[in-house]
């Protein structure tokens, strides 16, 4: 999705940034993980298909992609590659053509040495503040029944079980955004910076 092409949002945990070609090593190694295609239900890509996974992510409307750094990390030194920073990634998906006010949403913390420090908690606030431009009032999570601490986190940010299939393996979360959660959310999100993003860095970094 072009929409966030130029856009960096600075967290306290975390930094977003568009995907980028620059990224795509890194995400190539943590996809060869047996334990990542399983909780993504992915399957293996060769370099060049993920080179073209990124360029098709980036043109294509139905989808929003931001990488997730270490905010620590990539705050330490001016020269710090993104690359040497990566956590893992957070997506928005406009699944349904009939209802734009829904998005499937789903965050995956890579690095290992990034897990269980609230790298994701923050990452899925701060999407759903960002795509809040977009009209959505919906989010779905689609996690693996296995995977306890996505579904914990997802319960934590207030999104309620909707649905389980026995066939996928896979729970259903939804947050329906009244008033109420979107003051929550502002709330939640309200130390978060826009900037702009240029060739890897943004202008204050």
């Amino acid at each position: 999705m072009r929409l966030n092409e130029n856009t960096l949002l600075l967290g306290k945990k975390v930094v977003l940034v568009p995907y980028t070609s620059e990224h795509v090593p890194r995400y190539h190694e943590w996809m060869k993980s047996e334990e990542l295609q399983r909780l993504t239900a992915s399957e293996p890509l060769t370099l060049e298909q993920e080179y073209s996974m990124q360029q098709s992510w980036r043109e294509d409307a139905d989808k929003c992609t931001f990488i997730v750094l270490d905010a620590e990390k990539w705050q330490a030194q001016p020269r710090t590659t993104e690359e040497s920073c990566m956590a893992g990634d957070v997506n928005l998906f406009l699944t349904d053509p009939g209802d734009p006010s829904l998005g499937e949403i789903e965050v995956m913390i890579a690095e290992p040495s990034c897990r269980g420090k609230g790298f994701g908690t923050e990452a899925v606030l701060m999407m759903m503040s960002y795509v809040s431009k977009l009209g959505l009032t919906k989010f779905e999570a689609k996690i693996g029944q296995g995977n306890e601490p996505s579904i914990r986190m997802f319960r934590k940010l207030h999104f309620e079980q909707v649905a389980v299939s026995s066939v996928f393996q896979e729970v259903t979360l939804r947050l329906t955004v009244t008033q109420h959660e979107r003051q929550w959310l502002l709330e939640q999100t309200s130390h978060v910076q826009e900037k702009c993003y240029r060739d890897g860095l943004s202008e204050s970094h």
